[in-house]
């Protein structure tokens, strides 16, 4: 049976998705980018953009509670839409995540860092890629880029244990150093769990194909 209205609903809900992670996966990199220069001005425009993540969460699930009382999907296109609406919450606190590096980024402002900035621009980068691919792994249902991604959180979470290990090893030499270690630290932190959001996005990917959240086997990775 035909369905054109439907899968044209489910088409734009699948493109605001989209563009929503393509907004937060940039404030990543800017909200990094502002640390690294301390670009006030940068900084505090990710801040301010914090509202247009939070607009964005709103009008897609308006949409997605719309298109259930009109369209009463069954099966794998409920769980979509249910998924998609528990997708948005998690990019909108990727969000949260980024205006919270970016108010850091300002509190760095003329000062040097104890060290250099190699590791954290990394995790940033890999959190980034992480988003960007889960959303993929996701609106065009490929379970392999799904569990390769879920897997990729490992290396980000050793990551963070590395800078830890190191920075509070800095802040043990270095009484001095202490509150930027701190910050730095809270600054990995939050790249951390924007990591973890990304592998709750694939764990969605799964459920929606399989109609659980087994992540382990399946298909290959």
């Amino acid at each position: 049976m035909a369905r054109p209205t439907f899968d044209k609903e489910l088409q734009i809900i699948s493109e605001k998705v989209t563009l929503m992670s393509e907004f937060v996966e940039n404030a990543i990199m800017e909200s990094i980018k502002a640390l690294k220069s301390k670009d006030l001005v940068l900084a505090n425009k990710v801040i301010d953009d914090g509202d247009a993540v939070d607009d964005m969460e709103d009008e897609i699930k308006d949409i997605c509670f719309k298109f259930l009382a009109t369209q009463a999907p069954l099966a794998g296109d409920l769980r979509y839409v249910i998924s998609i609406m528990k997708i948005v919450r998690d990019i909108e606190r990727i969000g949260d995540h980024c205006e919270d590096i970016s108010k850091y980024a300002i509190r760095f402002a003329g000062e040097d860092f104890v060290k250099e900035l190699i590791d954290i621009p990394r995790m940033a980068d890999m959190s980034s890629r992480m988003v960007k691919n889960s959303i993929d792994s996701f609106i065009h249902r490929d379970l392999r880029l799904a569990r390769r991604v879920w897997k990729k959180d490992e290396e980000v979470d050793e990551l963070f244990r590395n800078l830890y290990d190191e920075l509070l090893g800095l802040a043990a030499e270095d009484s001095k150093k202490t509150r930027q270690c701190i910050m730095l630290l809270f600054i990995a932190a939050h790249l951390e769990r924007i990591a973890d959001y990304a592998t709750n996005i694939c764990e969605e990917a799964v459920f929606v194909q399989e109609g659980d959240y087994r992540m382990e086997g399946g298909s290959p990775a």
